[in-house]
């Protein structure tokens, strides 16, 4: 048998990452409440859809009157605005068909085109939940009950997502120019976690049957293909180049790169909506922070529990709300910061001394997404000073002791501890910085646009036969601008590896899907790094179209001489490339992160 997540099975990648035979057990359904907000959420999301709908409709019909045209729909055949933008894309016919669909769509020009895909694809996804909440009362066991839930979540998320880019990119009234809503690298990022999430959606049912799992497939069709094609055409429009990340060896002009780029020495680059006594607040060490809430298990703060604490904290708070989490052992079910809690910040007392702990896994019968001890989506989310903990060990497979979904997420002096799959870095934009991590296969995992800044990251002693692998990272799409840098880390190994070393081999990185993205900058590798640096996922899948870099690395681990000679591999010589997967450039130019409090460095070096 194999080890860690068995290969890919389509040109995509496969989702399967167990090495044992399924043994599911048992394990409660979903409350009829949890149901039931299901269903309300993908009732709001239609309501939503149908006004943006409305909006665009009125935009296209102004249009079409003021040229004098009739109404455009009866033609079937693309305009040359249409042919040529959905050339652009993955899909072509599907872009076609999604774009004819749309009332006035043949007389649009191709700006317009753009948020009329947009549109279009937000129909599809909120039609998609609002079916897919009608099966809930069916009975499932429980790894389909598992999948299931994590694809209501995540296309309630990804509704949200593209909403969120609708209404950045639509013209004003007068002009055919996109409102300032949200920046280039917003709605990049915003996409690639859309497409990430029905990735992830898809991800679940891999390894399960049934009825479900065919009404599931039925509702998702086309999905991630549609959003792929929003993601290709707004790429297209030559706006920023993902911040001049390479992509398949394509050289793009960049554009506002620098404008972002901290003043290290500055130090007051804050937010505009951020109060001066916010920016002294999150400037004060831990111990001189007033929290908005106090959890203490023996009773001498405001609750006993995190979960009381989250379920307390207010919804969109446009400020920093504060929890303080005192020393002890939190082992909680459902340990999550939803999308609508944002601005949450979490301080425990140190590492060691907080910690959230949980054995939930994979052999349970559940998702991998399901098996976090501690989960974040809501945008602003930061965690400091606290251990995140999966005890579930080496022979349950996928564990996942935290998983972050949150945009401009930040967690700092923290440990993160596993085994398998221990830190899931899901989507959207994060920073890592001061952070302990441990885990053996694939123990830094996901596709988010990430960077791991002065960390520790601890192979451990795997089970018998396995093989450790730091990172697997999942960029299913070229457009997507995600990937992981790991930058001025050390890559160690504990005791327990250290002893068996020479029988263990670890290496930096596995490409998971297709066009799987990782660097490593100016860190310091042990010697148990297998000298090849790299392992392949199955045979040659991915070895040419994925980007897999290391620049000035030291160590008697950093040795490239006898690296793998892959298409995708390069030894980065250039401090201009190199420079693209910085804080700097790589995480929207470092705006948000002064705004945290946690010190950062943004280039290459100080």
């Amino acid at each position: 048998m194999g080890y860690g997540r068995l290969g890919p099975s389509d040109p995509g990648g496969s989702s399967r990452r167990s090495t044992l035979t399924d043994d599911p057990t048992l394990t409660s359904t979903p409350s009829t409440t949890k149901k039931r907000k299901f269903i309300l959420f993908s009732l709001l999301a239609v309501a939503l859809i149908v006004a943006s709908a409305v909006s665009a409709v009125v935009l296209v019909s102004v249009r079409t009157r003021a040229s004098g045209q009739s109404d455009p729909r009866v033609h079937r055949q693309p305009t040359q605005a249409i042919s040529k933008t959905c050339s652009k894309t993955r899909y072509p016919s599907l872009c076609v068909s999604t774009l004819l669909d749309f009332p006035g769509s043949t007389s649009a020009s191709e700006q317009d085109l753009v948020h009329i895909s947009f549109n279009m694809t937000l129909q599809h996804l909120s039609k998609a939940l609002y079916l897919s909440t009608g099966i809930s009362n069916v009975q499932m066991d429980p790894r389909v009950r598992a999948a299931y839930d994590d694809c209501l979540e995540l296309l309630d998320d990804s509704v949200d997502a593209i909403q969120r880019s609708l209404f950045s990119v639509l013209p004003s009234e007068s002009e055919t120019t996109s409102k300032s809503v949200g920046s280039t690298t917003d709605v990049l990022t915003w996409l690639s976690a859309a497409l990430t999430n029905q990735d992830t959606c898809t991800d679940g049912f891999e390894d399960v049957s049934g009825s479900v799992k065919d009404q599931m497939a039925d509702r998702l069709k086309d999905l991630s293909e549609l959003v792929s094609n929003c993601l290709a055409i707004f790429a297209a429009t030559g706006s920023d180049d993902f911040s001049g990340i390479p992509i398949q060896n394509r050289r793009r002009k960049l554009m506002g790169v620098n404008a972002d780029i901290l003043d290290e020495k500055s130090g007051d680059k804050f937010p505009i909506w951020m109060s001066k006594k916010e920016r002294k607040l999150l400037g004060l060490p831990v111990s001189r922070i007033q929290a908005d809430i106090v959890v203490s298990k023996i009773g001498n703060g405001t609750v006993k529990t995190i979960t009381e604490a989250i379920k307390s904290a207010p919804e969109h708070s446009s400020r920093r709300y504060i929890i303080y989490v005192r020393a002890g052992r939190y082992e909680e079910n459902n340990l999550k910061v939803g999308r609508k809690k944002t601005n949450l910040m979490f301080i425990g007392d140190g590492k060691g001394k907080t910690i959230i702990t949980g054995g939930k896994n994979f052999l349970q019968g559940t998702t991998t997404f399901h098996t976090a001890s501690f989960a974040a989506n809501g945008a602003g989310f930061i965690a400091r000073d606290i251990t995140f903990e999966n005890y579930a060990g080496p022979s349950k497979h996928q564990a996942v002791a935290l998983r972050v979904g949150a945009d401009h997420a930040v967690v700092y002096r923290c440990s993160i501890i596993g085994y398998q799959d221990t830190c899931y870095v899901h989507s959207n934009r994060q920073f890592f910085r001061e952070c302990d991590i441990y885990g053996t296969v694939d123990f830094i995992f996901g596709n988010a646009a990430v960077v791991f800044q002065n960390c520790n990251l601890y192979s451990r002693k795997p089970m018998p036969q396995q093989k450790n692998t730091i990172t697997a990272q999942n960029r299913k799409d070229p457009n997507q601008n995600t990937g992981i840098s790991i930058h001025a880390c050390r890559i160690l190994a504990t005791r327990d590896l250290e002893a068996v070393k020479g029988s263990i081999p670890t290496y930096l990185g596995r490409p998971w899907k297709l066009y799987s993205r990782t660097v490593y900058m100016l860190s310091n590798m042990g010697d148990h790094i297998n000298p090849r640096g790299w392992l392949e996922w199955n045979g040659a899948f991915a070895l040419d179209t994925l980007y897999y870099g290391e620049y000035m690395n030291s160590g008697p681990g950093a040795a490239v001489g006898q690296r793998v000679k892959w298409r995708g591999y390069r030894v980065i010589t250039s401090t201009v490339e190199a420079s693209r997967f910085t804080v700097g450039q790589f995480i929207s130019g470092s705006s948000w992160l002064p705004s945290t409090g946690v010190a950062f460095l943004a280039g290459l070096s100080n």
